[in-house]
């Protein structure tokens, strides 16, 4: 068999049974096809076959093919162990939605034996980078694939803050906060916060605002190459929080500013044949089902 890859790494939370009992079976169905399969020195696997087993952040650069066994929490993790190192990734569905691990448990060893033969689609998705700026402290930095998130924390008090585009002041907003997301992240925190779908190759990110007092305080769209500045408003003390991808940046002081910026970084995911970015929404979000009597369930 002519393969497309011949070393992969297997990353999941192994604790989790189902996901242990799938990348067991992976780990076995690759071994048979002749891989080299990597794994976290961490992970307590049953596997019959050797596995070679390295710590977490090197699998990466020794890999040609990461596979993210759980959910898109898992494959976000992935995506950070990538970052900087250019390896595809396959998402195995172990966990609940599954908007980015879109290959099901049900078909898995049929999808991975499509991608080892070179049969797959690659899909490109842009990072974000935020820095918090503080006067008189070093620039924080950290990627997102998903989104960046300024939150209030432990108070029952609004956060008061700024939005500023290419140094153009947008608006003031008192609310809970405000997520920045990217096309892939706008089907994440974003969309509970009624922000739109972006199709995942749009140039654009989604600024939501969190549980605005303001009514019209409404998402807007722009483009991915805007300089994005949040700067917190004064007016009583307050704690605001920074999260990329759902993982504590840091705190946003009084005197500092949150600044999201356009990179060039992607991340390299592959997908089966048959994809449909359309299909996955109609599964995930239930579109069109119980409404008309005789329709086609999706």
């Amino acid at each position: 068999m002519n393969l497309a890859f011949h070393t992969l790494a297997l990353i999941g939370r192994f604790q989790d049974p189902r996901v242990a009992e799938a990348m067991t079976a992976l780990a076995a169905h690759a071994q048979s096809r002749g891989l080299t399969v990597l794994v976290d020195d961490a992970a307590s696997l049953p596997v019959t076959a050797p596995v070679k087993r390295l710590p977490e952040a090197q699998l990466a650069a020794r890999a040609q093919l990461l596979v993210s066994v759980g959910g898109d929490g898992t494959l976000l993790h992935t995506a950070r162990l990538a970052t900087g190192i250019d390896v595809p990734l396959l998402g195995i569905n172990r966990g609940r939605l599954g908007f980015l691990a879109d290959i099901s448990a049900s078909e898995m060893l049929e999808r991975f034996d499509d991608v080892l033969q070179g049969r797959f689609s690659e899909d490109r998705r842009h990072l974000l980078q935020a820095r918090i700026v503080a006067n008189g402290q070093a620039d924080r930095v950290m990627q997102a694939l998903n989104d960046v998130a300024l939150q209030k924390c432990e108070t029952g008090r609004m956060l008061d803050f700024e939005t500023w585009i290419d140094g153009c002041f947008v608006n003031s907003h008192g609310g809970d906060g405000m997520v920045i997301a990217t096309p892939t992240g706008s089907t994440a925190y974003a969309l509970s916060c009624g922000g739109p779908i972006l199709t995942p190759h749009l140039d654009a990110l989604v600024l939501a605002p969190i549980s605005p007092h303001t009514l019209s305080d409404r998402p807007i769209v722009i483009d991915r190459r805007c300089l994005v500045e949040i700067k917190p408003v004064a007016q009583a003390p307050m704690r605001a929080q920074v999260t990329c991808d759902g993982l504590v940046f840091g705190d946003l002081p009084m005197d500092g500013r949150l600044v999201i910026e356009p990179i060039e970084a992607m991340v390299r995911l592959l997908h089966p044949p048959g994809y449909d970015y359309y299909r996955i929404l109609r599964s995930k979000l239930h579109w069109g089902r119980g409404v008309r009597v005789g329709q086609t369930d999706l």
